[in-house]
């Protein structure tokens, strides 16, 4: 049986770039998944105070994050949904695994050096080591398949390594080794502010991103303000390689559209930016606008979307726990 993880951190609004990069994605995988084929999309909220968090905005956009995913089409009845932190066997295969995880390994792992900069001496032990409890998220459902974007290939590399080296140091087969599903052209949004950064929860301006939470008003302001450079549009594909911004936004107008992008370079070939942001808008506000009118829907009623994640560590605990008994078996812990 298939059994695909994946999850996203409830840090921020969730936006344009999480949509087409990741969800989106997600959804197509859920519709066209085998009948006996297990989907689990989790709040990975764990991971989210490697970063200090206000405890109760953790809550609420732990809230945000699920309804999200049922606004963007995740169906509840199809896919398992839960909150990382009702799942206790993430913490505990993070220790299992951390003890066969090499330093020289960890120190290897490139997204600690970019978020911690020139302070690492200040940097928090799971800033560092969080890689390991990514590895536990995806080995504690014995995941077959995770999917990934450019920047968390290394990830989950360093899952399958750890998957690797529990097999051999205890002589089992017990863990897969997690294939990766390589999401498509879209899997990298860039800001709108600056074509040559990925759009982020955590960039300080809220013009670089389009949330998923954000009016039709807002989306139009924001696309409108987009950074562009003094040139018409491009009338080649080819012709995209210097220019990051006219890149970014005909890529976010082909995804949304989800055309190939050389069709769209052909259909606005030698327009002018203001134009073509126009057009870019309609397309925008015509796609997100129902995302962001059942996510209001959503979150008016908590109960509800309590209900799901109570449901979906349910699920996921009934994965998980006969995955980490044979896990304390086999390392020698004592159970009562």
């Amino acid at each position: 049986m298939s059994i695909i993880f994946s999850g996203v951190q409830p840090t921020g609004n969730l936006h344009l770039g999480n949509y087409l990069g990741a969800i989106r994605n997600w959804v197509a995988m859920q519709n066209r998944a085998a009948v006996d084929a297990k989907l689990l999309f989790c709040v990975v909220d764990q991971h989210a105070i490697t970063v200090p968090q206000d405890p109760k905005q953790l809550r609420q956009s732990i809230l945000e994050v699920t309804a999200a995913y049922i606004a963007c089409g995740i169906d509840p009845k199809r896919s398992v949904i839960f909150n990382q932190s009702t799942v206790p066997g993430h913490a505990q295969l993070n220790w299992v695994l951390a003890c066969h995880a090499p330093l020289g390994w960890l120190n290897r792992m490139t997204q600690f050096k970019e978020k911690s900069g020139k302070h690492k001496d200040q940097a928090v032990l799971g800033l560092y080591a969080y890689p390991v409890l990514m590895a536990a998220d995806i080995l504690l459902y014995r995941a077959t398949h995770v999917p990934v974007g450019e920047d968390q290939k290394q990830h989950l590399e360093l899952a399958r390594d750890l998957a690797g080296a529990y097999n051999r140091h205890y002589g089992v087969e017990f863990f897969p080794l997690p294939e990766p599903i390589i999401l498509g052209q879209a899997a990298r949004i860039m800001s709108l502010r600056d074509g040559s950064k990925k759009m982020s929860k955590s960039d300080e301006s809220d013009y670089s991103r389009i949330n998923l939470t954000d009016d039709a008003d807002i989306i139009a302001l924001k696309i409108q303000k987009a950074k562009t450079d003094p040139l018409p549009l491009p009338g080649t594909a080819e012709e995209l390689a210097n220019r990051p911004e006219a890149e970014n936004l005909l890529g976010i107008y082909a995804a949304l559209a989800d055309q190939d992008i050389k069709a769209v370079v052909a259909q606005f070939a030698g327009q002018q930016f203001s134009g073509f942001k126009k057009q870019l808008t309609e397309l925008a506000v015509a796609q997100l606008s129902p995302i962001t009118q059942t996510m209001r829907r959503l979150l008016a009623d908590p109960q509800y979307l309590h209900g799901v994640l109570r449901d979906g560590s349910d699920a996921a605990n009934h994965i998980a726990q006969p995955n980490l008994v044979n896990i304390y078996d086999t390392v020698g812990f004592w159970r009562a």
